[in-house]
């Protein structure tokens, strides 16, 4: 919009009501996710309902399988999302916000929703993206990422995704400062990289808190971890670069190996507690 005519929508009053019927818009939307975040939440899993199609899925029915340990610690691969509903209790949803919504002057406020659009003879073709985390705060986390031409389906693809993403993180508590008996934070320093980005978590003591990226922390929390630092290099303003580089440095955590006596002495935990 030129100087001119803002000036003259300025004096009318235009402006003003533009960017309140924007805001109104955006408090509207989040809303209605927040709604339907809870809904997906309450409801309850049908276990004589679902048909399992693969063969992991008819063990974890007949009672072959009762744990999801079993089926992470032997690599096998997850293909049904109704697998983790069974065998993991207490699982909770929720989405990164990874998109900004359109504001006047290049502002604007964070949304779950990344929009994209595809210029064609046709017109616009917009495509909305969206990332969602699920984890049991207690050493299960899992990231998945979804993309449709409408929210809801993109919402439904990132959770499925997220819940066949599903990996297990070690706890400890490898901060010198503290000598507590809990496993509040993670053992080890732990080093991710996507892009670009470069993420470097290390272990704090009791009372500490997530001292790392609102998005980041969010993920940590449906971890189990409760305490750690962090220090970040790159362009961290990539919001998926620097998640997919939070992720990869938990799931280093269970690749290194650590003899059984610093296992008793860092407080070291695999999964759930």
């Amino acid at each position: 919009m030129k100087e001119g005519e803002r000036k003259k929508k300025k004096e009318t009053g235009e402006v003003v009501k533009e960017e309140i019927i924007e805001s109104v818009e955006e408090v509207e939307e989040v809303k209605e996710v927040g709604k339907e975040i809870k809904k997906i939440k309450e409801e309850v899993f049908d276990k004589e309902a679902w048909q399992p199609k693969t063969n992991l899925g008819k063990k974890c029915k007949i009672g072959e399988i009762k744990n999801i340990d079993e089926i992470l610690d032997k690599g096998m691969k997850i293909l049904e999302p109704e697998i983790v509903d069974m065998l993991v209790s207490n699982l909770e949803i929720d989405l990164l916000l990874i998109g900004q919504s359109k504001g006047k002057f290049g502002g604007g406020q964070r949304r779950i929703f990344k929009q994209t659009q595809k210029k064609t003879q046709e017109g616009n073709k917009p495509k909305f993206a969206t990332c969602a985390v699920v984890g049991n705060k207690n050493g299960f986390i899992g990231i998945g990422f979804g993309k449709a031409k409408e929210t809801v389906p993109a919402r439904e693809k990132a959770i499925r995704d997220a819940k066949l993403n599903l990996i297990k993180i070690r706890r400890g508590c490898g901060s010198w400062q503290c000598s507590c008996n809990e496993s509040h934070s993670i053992p080890f320093k732990l080093k991710g990289k996507c892009g670009s980005v470069e993420i470097e978590l290390m272990p704090a003591p009791k009372g500490t808190g997530l001292c790392i990226e609102k998005e980041c922390a969010k993920i940590l929390s449906l971890a189990g971890i409760k305490d750690v630092w962090s220090k970040t290099k790159g362009q961290t303003g990539t919001k998926l670069n620097l998640i997919y580089a939070c992720i990869g440095a938990l799931k280093k955590s269970e690749l290194i190996k650590v003899q059984d006596r610093y296992k008793k002495e860092l407080k070291i935990i695999e999964g759930a507690i």
